[in-house]
C-alpha cells in the first residue's frame, strides 16, 4: 500500500489517497475540499478511485465528499451512524465558516460504519475503530499490515481533538484513544487530520493530554 497526504481547507486537514500497489486502485480519506487537488493526485499516480472513506462529519473532513463521489461514480463508506446529524448539519457549518466552505455539500453515506468492521479496495483492507469523543460518530481506519492509522481528529501530535463541538465528551475521548488506539501497539504510526504523523508509542510516553502520566498509569 502506498499513500500521499493532501493538506486541504483552510484549516490544512490531512485528507490521504491511499492506493494498491498491485490494481492501483485507491481510496480517499476525509475529501475536505480542494477537489482539484484530490483529483490531480490521482491523476499523477495514474490510479483508479474506488471508495471515498470518512472519518467524521465535520466540514474540513467531509465538505467536498459528495463531489467527488458524484465526480468519479463511487460510494462513499463512514462515518458512524452516530454522526447523521453532522452531515445533517453541513448547510449550518457553512455558515459558522463563511465563504471558503461554500462549496461544501451534504452527501449520503453508503455504508455507515462500527466497531470491528472492515473497509476494502483493491487488495487492501482497513480495520474501523469506533472512536467517539471529538464527534459522536468519530471513526478511525488501521492498516495491520503496515502499522499505520488514519486517525482523524481523534489524537494529534502533542495534542487531542477537541471536545466544545456538539455532542463531544472528553471523557470518552480519553476513552477512545488509550482503549481503542494505543491498544494497536506503540510502533503504529497514524496520520492526524491536521499536523505531523506520529506514533501511538509517542503519544502514550509524551502527548500531554494522554500519556500514561496525565491519565495516573505508571
Amino acid at each position: 500500500m502506498k499513500y500521499e497526504i493532501i493538506p486541504v481547507t483552510p484549516f490544512a486537514q490531512n485528507c490521504t489517497l491511499f492506493w494498491c500497489s498491485d490494481t492501483k486502485q485507491a481510496a480517499v480519506v476525509d475529501p475536505g475540499g480542494d477537489i482539484e487537488k484530490i483529483k490531480a493526485a490521482i491523476t499523477k499516480h495514474g490510479l483508479t478511485l474506488e471508495k471515498i472513506f470518512i472519518t467524521h462529519a465535520h466540514l474540513d473532513h467531509a465538505g467536498a465528499t459528495n463531489a467527488l463521489a458524484v465526480l468519479y461514480s463511487v460510494p462513499i463508506e463512514g462515518p458512524h451512524k452516530e454522526d447523521l446529524f453532522w452531515i445533517n448539519a453541513i448547510e449550518e457549518q457553512k455558515q459558522m465558516f463563511g465563504e471558503a466552505f461554500n462549496y461544501a455539500e451534504k452527501f449520503t453515506s453508503n455504508r455507515f460504519l462500527q466497531q470491528n468492521d472492515t473497509v476494502k479496495f483493491g487488495n487492501i483492507t482497513f480495520e474501523v475503530y469506533f472512536c467517539p469523543g471529538h464527534t459522536p460518530g468519530h471513526i478511525v481506519f488501521f492498516h495491520r499490515e503496515s502499522k499505520l492509522a488514519q486517525v482523524g481528529d481523534v489524537l494529534f501530535s502533542g495534542s487531542i481533538g477537541r471536545t466544545d463541538f456538539p455532542r463531544g465528551d472528553h471523557a470518552t475521548l480519553i476513552r477512545s484513544i488509550r482503549d481503542n488506539l494505543f491498544n494497536l501497539g506503540d510502533d503504529v504510526r497514524f496520520i492526524p487530520g491536521h499536523g505531523p504523523m506520529s506514533t501511538f508509542g509517542q503519544e502514550r510516553r509524551t502527548n500531554p493530554q494522554v500519556s500514561d502520566t496525565a491519565v495516573g498509569v505508571r
